[in-house]
């Protein structure tokens, strides 16, 4: 049974930039593990950890003999800096990895020294799912958060662009048992929409192209074409965009409101180590 999506990670070459990226320039709680992560895994890994939403791991390869080393550079040297896998948890990830696998999710075979089970992308409309304990990651952060700044939250949505949302229902909903809405024609966006909500953590929004007419479809329907399906972009939310926009601006974050919606604020993936960030007022 899967309990919830704790967090979505980022892998890239520059781990120190990264976590600067997130503490610095997005004023958002970052905890350090990479001093401990180098000598257990072989990789730099910190999480950023605020409020609401899922966490996001930030990843980076250290040690190339290391199997999460090799992973992450495997995946940098096929797609470049961003968005590599999404987690989900389950009280027994091997279990359940036994009984995706019984629905024809492709398992991928337990990695060395790893705590969690891989579901191949070519089963997932090209995302890595990683299934790990739940409460896999109990850090605190112990630092100081900007309170001048309007807060980030963590990872709202998640969007993954398919080619078919009918065939990624039946992934999500029913191999992953996850509960899943109906399929929403959204006519602003010029997609189709699905949200799958994971009992605890952000959701994950399922869209497919239906006119492609409308920027945020051509967005993705480009996305499809140069990247194949998978993970697009996270969703955070922000009390005060006005503020975030400011805030931002001044930490030398190149932002702007997106081309789609003139209430939504982008990040490009130029700016963002491979990663489109959109925010949006909750």
């Amino acid at each position: 049974m899967i309990t919830g999506m704790p967090r979505i990670a980022i892998a890239v070459k520059d781990f120190k930039g990264l976590v600067s990226f997130f503490r610095d320039k997005l004023d958002m709680p970052v905890i350090d593990m990479s001093r401990k992560s180098v000598v257990d895994y072989g990789a730099a890994l910190g999480m950023c950890v605020p409020d609401g939403g899922s966490n996001i791991e930030l990843m980076s390869p250290v040690d190339p003999d290391s199997p999460l080393s090799k992973s992450l550079q495997g995946f940098l040297d096929r797609r470049g800096e961003g968005l590599f896998a999404l987690m989900l948890e389950a009280p027994v990830p091997d279990d359940e990895a036994d009984e995706l696998a019984g629905r024809a999710l492709n398992i991928m075979p337990l990695m060395s020294g790893a705590y969690g089970r891989d579901v191949h992308p070519s089963a997932t409309h090209g995302v890595l799912i990683r299934v790990y304990p739940v409460n896999s990651f109990q850090g605190e952060f112990k630092g100081q958060v900007n309170d001048s700044v309007p807060r980030l939250s963590g990872i709202a949505r998640v969007i993954i662009a398919v080619e078919d949302i009918v065939h990624a229902i039946g992934v999500y909903g029913s191999q992953f048992k996850m509960p899943v809405g109906d399929i929403v024609d959204d006519t602003e966006r010029g997609i189709y929409s699905v949200i799958c909500q994971p009992p605890t953590g952000g959701a994950i929004e399922l869209v497919a192209v239906n006119n492609a007419a409308r920027p945020f479809a051509q967005a993705i329907k480009q996305h499809l074409l140069e990247d194949r399906e998978g993970m697009y972009a996270i969703v955070l939310t922000s009390p005060d965009l006005e503020g975030t926009a400011a805030s931002l601006s001044s930490n030398g974050v190149s932002v702007d409101f997106s081309k789609d919606n003139v209430n939504v604020l982008e990040v490009s993936p130029e700016h963002a180590f491979g990663v489109l960030i959109r925010i949006e007022q909750n």
